[in-house]
């Protein structure tokens, strides 16, 4: 079976305001025509676009086959459906150029919904209050059973072709002429974000919805342990901490700070500490690990991202973390450049059992949240 698309692009579209018709105006940064083309993209094996004559300029940089629209939406429709005739559709998709933000959950169930019924489109139930009037409310009118019609609306080819074709008018949709066919048309779930840009200010929604649709939020986890050695302080989170005994390391051994460097790069999916500081090199003997956190950093800031917030838990018996808190955070901003509300750094004791219970060394895990808007 073959699947198309059909861009339904040829309209004015003067009630948006605006010097562009309203599939051409700028949303995020991009006409809002791209933004609808690519959300087709790998759902269907051919994709057409029905655009205004006036437009074949602008829409040529698409690459995509091109038809031109009718002086109604149904005969350009039909235009497009006349050129996919002999290609070997099987079931089409008529979707609205001005609505942008439809799902790919919504395309696949429409595309799911013909293998049982010859039509389908996505649309909500009614849940407002209905009224007539004009200035004033004249009347009600009873809601149950109305929906709120989307796009895509999607038929078996040669019978949305044969209705077209057969029709003596022009028609609200799709789902219109199919049914005048007598055409069996399945309601799938639609989506409250799939709107059509209408006024100005669907603009402004349609922008914020997109923005948040495009957020892009990482985790990473980190872990390391170091064992015991002769000495009088451990660092730990970038805090001199006296005790006993130090802790044994290629560097400095600070087991939190290395933990967390290890969850930035994970969370980049960059390694870790020791792909970008191998131990083999002797120029790391000895270094301090904020050198290797201001790098994770580094990185941080270079592929676009912030540090939304980062958790670090130590684990031992001893020395006690408590009192060494809020200079730990302290210290882990200066160097992250953070505020200290963004770092978490907290200890628990593993009740005496295992290698920290007895105590022959530290383990450190930590967390880290990075987004990129």
């Amino acid at each position: 079976m073959t699947t198309a698309a059909i861009i339904v692009a040829a309209g004015r579209g003067t009630r948006a305001g605006g010097d562009l018709p309203k599939q051409w105006q700028d949303l995020a940064g991009e006409p809002v025509l791209s933004h609808t083309i690519r959300a087709f993209a790998g759902q269907v094996d051919r994709l057409v676009l029905v655009i205004h004559p006036d437009d074949r300029t602008r829409a040529a940089g698409f690459g995509l086959p091109m038809v031109e629209g009718a002086a109604t939406r149904a005969g350009s429709v039909r235009n497009a459906l006349d050129w996919l005739e002999g290609q070997g559709v099987t079931k089409v998709l008529i979707h609205d150029g001005a609505r942008p933000l439809v799902s790919g959950a919504v395309i696949g169930a429409v595309l799911q919904a013909l293998d049982r019924a010859t039509g389908a489109a996505p649309a909500l139930p009614v849940t407002d209050a209905l009224w007539r009037g004009g200035d004033t409310v004249d009347g009600t009118a009873p809601r149950d059973g109305l929906w709120r019609a989307q796009t895509p609306q999607g038929f078996r080819f040669d019978a949305i072709l044969a209705a077209h074709r057969a029709h003596p008018g022009d028609a609200a949709d799709d789902v219109e002429v199919a049914r005048w066919a007598g055409h069996t048309v399945a309601i799938v779930p639609g989506d409250e974000d799939n709107l059509k840009l209408t006024y100005a200010q669907d603009f402004t929604r349609a922008a914020r919805l997109l923005k948040g649709r495009d957020m892009d939020i990482r985790l990473g986890n980190g872990y390391d342990v170091h064992a015991f050695t002769t000495g009088d302080h451990v660092w730990l989170c970038g805090v001199r901490v006296p005790h006993a005994r130090a802790l044994l390391g290629h560097s400095d051994a600070d087991v939190g700070m290395h933990a967390l460097t290890d969850a930035i790069y994970g969370a980049l999916a960059e390694g870790d500490i020791g792909v970008h500081f191998p131990p083999s090199d002797p120029q790391w003997k000895g270094a301090e690990s904020h050198i290797f956190l201001r790098h994770a950093m580094s990185r941080v800031t270079a592929r676009g991202y912030s540090v939304a917030n980062c958790d670090v838990t130590l684990v031992c018996e001893r020395p006690k973390i408590g009192p060494h808190q809020a200079e730990m955070r302290a210290a882990l901003a200066a160097i992250m450049g953070l505020d200290m509300d963004r770092i978490s750094v907290k200890a628990t004791t593993s009740e005496r059992l295992g290698f920290t219970g007895r105590e022959e060394g530290i383990a450190a895990l930590a967390t880290c949240a990075l987004v990129r808007a």
